[in-house]
């Protein structure tokens, strides 16, 4: 039995690790992501739901969604406030990295300043740092997935950043002899790619060490596929449907639905499921295992092809042409279970969903998401997604990071009709300034487990703080918070009279991890 079906009421802020204000460009791990925590806290919350925390493909947009590794995590998020507090670096020399405080992150700055520091972090010690105990002991408890990755990312920096399916035939073939001889040749670079992910991942403990003091819990995600040009694929051919030269052989997408009319064609890989079901889905439960031991609760993304997935011939133009192929999710779901003391697992079943996809994330007791944003549209008067229609094993998003902001909702894509129902169903008239927190009041009154609110949200900004525009390659991601300013105490205090209102405050139910 989960969280979700012992009558807890419970609240979530969502915002990217990325998004918070620091003096690196980014938000990060350090500092900011601990006054949060604070925030969250004071504002009666339980739960900060992140989005994917692996290192992404500045080629495509800086998504969390495409990255090169599903185990690995990003320098990026790495703090050199905490690298100055553990001796990596000199207060001066985090000082010096410091970056202009904006709106929006700029990546390619930020990951050059931070890559700068990890590496003068490490010059300190160099092939030293294999005397340390705690160090020894990540690599070995890791090395499952971070031999493959340090070497992957090392021979791709040798190879000035080309894809995988461009190396040689001996290291794109994996030969014996080529690996054993790189891995020689490059043996400083692989150990230096440790070290970052080293200092990541004993960040991200320290992380959820402080959100468990507070009785805080975070909610991670994980992205369903992965990239074609990833450490995953390259060390796992015959887990994907690829041509013998290692290209794509069907790409990954999805049909036309609410966010665009031709579908999204994404491009990723398939999976092999035959080979998957074959080795006892070893990858696939060696990932969610990773992941719900970095995070209380993971989000599934596209949680129904675990059932069916939309799979597209190369060439194609759209993702309209493509079809439904099946996926074997209860077998790997029932043998997940069978290993696993609990798998806190949140589906996300947005899309085109069928029956069996409801069927089976109950039958595993995962809550599902509905969000209020779908539900006032003039041709949904009996979507589920509806305020009073939502039922309890979900979670209830005021808008996810797909959708537009809930004020830039209203005033660009919200038809009269739907702003009609809106104020009918709110029982007073919402406008362009109050929906917002029209949409907040009804996640937080609804019958669905946990209520998710966003910062553009609860700031009540306008479509210019939307974090991601599905089917667009450019402009995403970046949006942040200039100042922790804006979260002010009496938004706190708003928020945490609407969560002791609504049953969701975390002083009325202090000990909501302890499931």
């Amino acid at each position: 039995m989960s969280l979700f079906d012992q009558g807890w009421r419970a609240a979530a802020l969502f915002t990217h690790i990325t998004s918070l204000p620091s003096p690196y460009g980014v938000g990060d791990l350090g500092p900011c992501a601990h006054a949060f925590l604070d925030f969250l806290k004071r504002s009666g919350f339980h739960f900060w739901q992140v989005l994917p925390v692996n290192p992404t493909a500045p080629g495509l947009g800086n998504s969390p969604y495409s990255a090169y590794s599903a185990f690995a995590g990003f320098e990026l998020l790495v703090s050199p406030d905490l690298m100055v507090k553990d001796g990596w670096l000199s207060p001066d020399q985090a000082r010096d990295a410091r970056l202009p405080n904006t709106g929006q992150v700029d990546f390619p700055k930020a990951m050059e300043v931070k890559t700068k520091l990890i590496d003068a972090a490490y010059s300190k010690v160099g092939f030293g740092i294999l005397d340390r105990k705690d160090f020894a002991k990540f690599i070995y408890d890791n090395a499952a997935w971070l031999n493959d990755y340090a070497f992957f990312m090392a021979v791709k920096a040798d190879f000035g950043g080309s894809s995988w399916s461009h190396w040689p035939d001996g290291l794109k073939y994996r030969d014996d002899r080529e690996l054993a001889h790189h891995g020689r040749r490059l043996s400083e670079a692989i150990l230096r790619i440790k070290f970052g992910q080293y200092l990541f991942f004993k960040q991200l403990g320290i992380l959820k060490d402080q959100a468990k003091a507070r009785g805080l819990g975070l909610i991670g995600d994980i992205a369903f596929y992965v990239n074609h040009d990833s450490s995953d694929v390259w060390s796992n051919r015959r887990l994907f449907k690829l041509n013998n030269d290692g290209s794509t052989s069907f790409m990954a997408g999805v049909p036309p639905d609410y966010y665009s009319e031709t579908g999204q064609l994404w491009g990723n890989p398939v999976f092999d499921w035959a080979s998957h079901q074959a080795d006892g889905f070893g990858w696939w439960k060696s990932r969610i295992f990773h992941l719900l031991g970095l995070f209380d609760w993971v989000r599934l993304d596209h949680f129904r092809a675990f059932l069916a997935y939309w799979e597209v011939e190369p060439g194609s133009k759209t993702a309209a042409t493509g079809a439904w192929q099946p996926s074997p999710g209860p077998a790997l779901f029932e043998s997940a279970a069978s290993s696993h003391k609990s798998l806190n697992i949140i589906a996300e079943d947005l899309g085109v969903i069928t029956p069996d996809v409801t069927a089976l994330r109950r039958r595993f007791n995962f809550p599902g998401m509905r969000v209020l944003q779908f539900g006032f549209g003039s041709d949904q008067p009996l979507s589920s997604h509806t305020p009073f229609r939502i039922e309890p094993d979900n979670l209830v998003f005021s808008a996810t990071h797909d959708n537009n902001t809930s004020k830039g909702w209203y005033e660009e894509e919200l038809d009269a009709d739907g702003q009609k129902r809106l104020s009918d169903i709110a029982g007073m008239e919402v406008t362009a300034q109050t929906a917002a927190w029209a949409l907040i009041r009804f996640a937080y009154l609804s019958t669905g487990a946990l209520s998710v609110v966003s910062i553009p949200d609860i700031l009540n900004r306008g479509s210019k703080w939307r974090l991601n525009l599905p089917g667009t390659s450019t402009g995403n991601w970046g949006w942040r918070l200039e100042s922790f300013d804006e979260l002010t105490s009496e938004l706190s205090d708003r928020l945490a009279d609407l969560g002791a209102v609504s049953g969701r405050d975390n002083l009325m139910h202090p000990n909501i991890l302890t499931y």
